[in-house]
């Protein structure tokens, strides 16, 4: 069988609970269900780092973040390429692929090639005007309809506006997922003899929650659901959600913002998945589409007031429980569910095996699982915050347990997520036995690499005296502007 065309179409903080045809019940996914139907859904994929930075290097290396050396969002700038490894498109590239990249990569550096042989931005923040102007996007916006060459911020208001329920201040035909969508449609159907690997990254649905018209009033909010708050202890055991809530303007939302709020972020999902359906389409008109591998997935959730939560950089299930959907009708059955766990670490051993010798590195063999050729992963292990600091965090996911660890505090919890999948309930001191074997496994993992080690005191988790994160805002305004008041400088 020749190599297969290869497409990965990632999203930005959507939830793993929001797929119509897994359960999700309100939200309409017509497309992602095709995929559903058209492949195996991974029902238990995490990211081990839920946030954006360190989930896309891992992505890209095939590396663990204790490898990658990226844990938060501000990590030292140091070469992952040179610690892990030539990228994901540098991989496929020498094995004879055409590789193109299109949306989000938000990488550190900004614009770092990553070995694409075309890769195109459409970023989040701009630190300077001359980024914003350069943006790919932003670009293509303003040559198509110089009437809002005036915007500030194409995808919505940040800052105070972060969790407020918002319109695009564009058409949805000339927002960022529509672009996005038609340049990829332009790769597909380029003439090349070669196979090729397309990444399709789009910023929906992180906040700003902002989808256009009609989008935005898809969904009534007085038929959302409540936030599911845990017992008020384990909601309270990472300060940290505490310290975020505050700092993006979230830490009043009263039950029926935060209805609003759900009602736009499942607007701005049914608008990524109508851009989802027309990339399939294109797909399945090819004659090559039964050999063509789509990979769906997101970096990390939201936590959407679960928890008394917003944003993500936990381990609570709404925020490092992901989506992950693959389908290769040539090799893998349709309609299949996998139940075993499955991480993002494993992409890039998924692709190799599929292009070619197989080539793990940090990752498991999810091919072979997905086809009942090998055993799925034991275990995995998720870690978040520089080691040695407060802000380090980790969890151990086996079988039915979830064991996290915060070295704030040296709090611990333990949850029986199949009794228990909301998480509201911290079983540490009930089973002792089993968060003691989870909390080994987790000082294992730590001590194997030397950049990890310092979360560890001897050979046990480092606990630090508990300290409350200082509280303050997070101002994310236009090109130039660092505070209330100040005006915006203009190209």
């Amino acid at each position: 069988m020749p190599q297969p065309n290869i497409l990965f179409v990632m999203t930005d903080q959507q939830r793993f609970d929001t797929i119509s045809a897994l359960g999700a019940g309100i939200v309409r996914t017509p497309n992602l269900d095709r995929l559903v139907a058209r492949g195996i859904s991974c029902t238990n994929a995490y990211t081990t780092c839920p946030v954006c930075v360190p989930t896309r290097y891992t992505l890209m290396s095939g590396r663990e973040p204790s490898a990658t050396h990226w844990l938060t969002n501000w990590a030292p700038a140091t070469s992952v390429r040179e610690r892990c490894g030539p990228y994901l498109p540098e991989v496929l590239a020498a094995r004879g692929y055409r590789t193109w990249g299109l949306g989000k990569f938000h990488t550190e550096p900004r614009l770092e090639p990553l070995g694409f042989e075309l890769q195109e931005y459409s970023e989040e923040l701009w630190p300077t005007e001359e980024e914003f102007i350069g943006d790919d996007y932003v670009k293509w916006l303003r040559a198509k309809s110089p009437a809002f060459s005036h915007l500030e911020q194409v995808h919505g208001e940040r800052t105070d506006m972060y969790y407020a329920p918002q319109l695009r201040p564009v058409p949805a035909e000339l927002c960022v997922e529509s672009w996005v969508t038609g340049r990829a449609l332009e790769e597909m159907a380029q003439p090349d003899s070669r196979p090729w690997f397309g990444f399709v990254s789009y910023v929906t649905p992180h906040p700003p929650l902002a989808p256009p018209i009609p989008y935005n009033r898809r969904y009534n909010p007085d038929e959302m659901p409540d936030p599911v708050p845990g017992d008020p202890e384990v909601d309270a055991a990472d300060d940290y959600l505490g310290w975020m809530n505050h700092a993006v303007w979230a830490e009043d939302i009263s039950p029926g913002h935060a209805r609003q709020l759900r009602a736009r972020y499942y607007g701005a999902i049914e608008f990524v998945d109508d851009c989802i359906g027309r990339l399939l389409d294109t797909v399945e008109r090819r004659p090559d589409a039964e050999n063509t591998l789509i990979c769906f997935f997101s970096d990390h959730g939201d936590h959407l007031g679960d928890h008394r939560a917003w944003q993500k950089e936990s381990f609570f299930e709404a925020s490092c429980r992901v989506p992950l959907l693959v389908s290769w009708p040539a090799r893998l059955r349709a309609g299949g569910r996998f139940n075993g766990l499955a991480a993002l670490t494993d992409l890039l051993g998924l692709v190799s095996a599929a292009s070619g010798p197989l080539e793990l590195r940090d990752g498991h063999d999810l091919l072979g699982a997905l086809r009942g050729e090998t055993t799925p992963r034991d275990a995995l292990v998720g870690m978040y915050g520089t080691p040695g600091t407060r802000l380090f965090k980790c969890m151990v996911r086996r079988d039915r347990w979830k064991y996290v660890w915060l070295a704030n505090g040296g709090r611990e919890l333990l949850f029986d997520l199949h009794a228990d999948p909301d998480e509201r309930r911290n079983l540490f001191a009930v089973q002792p036995a089993v968060a003691q074997a989870l909390r080994t496994h987790a000082e294992a993992t730590l001590a194997a690499r030397e950049f990890t080690r310092a979360a560890l005191d001897g050979p046990s988790l480092r606990a630090l005296p508990f300290e409350p994160f200082p509280r303050r805002r997070i101002k994310q305004f236009a090109r130039g502007v660092t505070n209330f008041g100040q005006p915006a400088v203009r190209a």
